[in-house]
């Protein structure tokens, strides 16, 4: 095992002009300052089908999974689309199973059009935990996110975030996933400890 943590954060947002997007690049820089190696997986970039158990998944796909599969950390985003996440990271979610996130640890970013996040972010967590993956307890929910951002040609994607407390939040995130990239998930209570 490396000691450099690996960190992939996939944009669940086919949008061109990504909101989500552009606030994993914010988390991935802060890991990258944490000391990973980190790479976005921009679903927009790969042409998947409806997912078919019955079909030998295509190459495409596999070369996603593969960069889930070995990642340290995986931070998921999406844009919030009725109350859940996005249609294109459910699809790229069925692909993964067990092989992808058992014993990873998963970051989560929602970015809504309105204020409501709260309950994509749930849809998350559960299936995320139905993989084995491990789920930060840190994670960001961005409101309107249209107004989140100002431009600014120097920053990521020519927009920085209008509120400087909402980018740490971004950031923290980034950075708890370098830092817990490694953690062994295995809880055991005081009692536990003691019986042994």
């Amino acid at each position: 095992m490396s000691s450099t943590p690996s960190v992939v954060a996939v944009s669940g947002s086919l949008r061109e002009e990504s909101y989500t997007r552009t606030a994993l690049q914010y988390a991935l820089r802060a890991a990258g300052d944490a000391g990973a190696e980190t790479t976005l997986l921009d679903l927009r970039e790969y042409d998947l089908p409806v997912y078919d158990p019955d079909r030998e998944n295509p190459d495409e796909a596999e070369e996603a999974m593969r960069l889930v599969r070995e990642a340290d950390a995986v931070a998921l985003g999406t844009p919030v689309y009725h109350g859940s996440y996005s249609g294109a990271l459910k699809n790229f979610h069925d692909y993964c199973g067990w092989d992808e996130y058992e014993d990873t640890t998963v970051g989560l970013l929602a970015t809504a059009g309105g204020g409501s996040y709260g309950s994509t972010l749930d849809h998350l967590r559960i299936t995320v935990r139905g993989v084995h993956g491990w789920v930060l307890p840190h994670q960001v929910g961005l409101r309107n996110a249209s107004s989140t951002f100002e431009a600014d040609p120097d920053a990521i994607d020519g927009r920085r975030f209008r509120d400087p407390e909402l980018r740490e939040r971004v950031e923290k995130l980034g950075r708890n996933l370098a830092r817990y990239a490694f953690i062994d998930p295995s809880v055991t209570s005081a009692q536990a400890a003691a019986d042994d």
